[in-house]
Parts: structure tokens; sequence; C-alpha cells
């Protein structure tokens, strides 16, 4: 089970976190990632940490703002998201693949939490 966390209402240009708990050790053996929702869109990845090589990946359009990383025990997963802007607004769902690389798709996902709104006004 993935329980996320640390959605809400932001200004653009703040900094955000959410994060990710995950039951029965789930991030041992499996890579975590990040997906979003934008209103109105399909889900889209945004990061991702392999649960082999422990090397993150990113999006392009987040790639230099976001971070993810997770907890020395490895069950919980953050994202910090830096500089916000409103095309951010979404709801970001954690996810667990048995994918080998941080980058993910929607089919290869075994697990997903029910994810966090983020709202960013301008």
């Amino acid at each position: 089970q993935l329980t996320e966390s640390g959605g809400g209402l932001v200004q653009a240009g703040d900094s955000q976190t959410v994060s990710c708990v995950a039951s029965e050790n789930t991030f041992q053996s499996y890579s975590a990632h990040w997906f979003r929702e934008k209103p109105g869109m399909a889900r889209e990845f945004v990061a991702g940490l392999s649960w082999i090589y422990d090397s993150p990946e990113y999006s392009d359009d987040v790639k230099g703002r976001f971070v993810i990383y997770r907890s020395s025990d490895k069950n919980t997963l953050y994202l910090q998201m830096n500089d916000l802007k409103v095309d951010d607004t979404a709801v970001y769902f954690c996810a667990a693949s048995a994918l080998h690389s941080g980058s993910a798709f929607d089919a290869a996902v075994s697990f997903w939490g029910r994810g966090t709104q983020v709202v960013v006004s301008s």
C-alpha cells in the first residue's frame, strides 16, 4: 500500500514536498515513481528511482526543478518540487513497478497510491 501526503495550495515560485509511505517494504524490491495527472489530461511520468541503481530520472518538464529521493530505510519516497509553476497543478501519484529503471509508464506500474492534490496559484 502506498499513501501520499503533503499536497496543498501554493503560490507560483514556491517549493513544496510531497511524500509517500510504502507498507510491507514495497520500495525494497520495486522501483519508485511519481506520476501526475493534470486537469483534463492523461497521467504522466514525473520522476523515478530505480530500486537497483538508485539513480533518479525525471521528465523534461520537471528536470532541474524537482528532486526525488527516499528515506534511508527506503520506506518513504519524497518529491521536492521547487520553483513551482501554475502548470504543475495536478494530482500527484506515488507508484511502484518491477522495472529496473526509474523511468516508467502507466502499464508497468504494479502499485498506485491514491494521489495528493497540488494546486499552484499565480
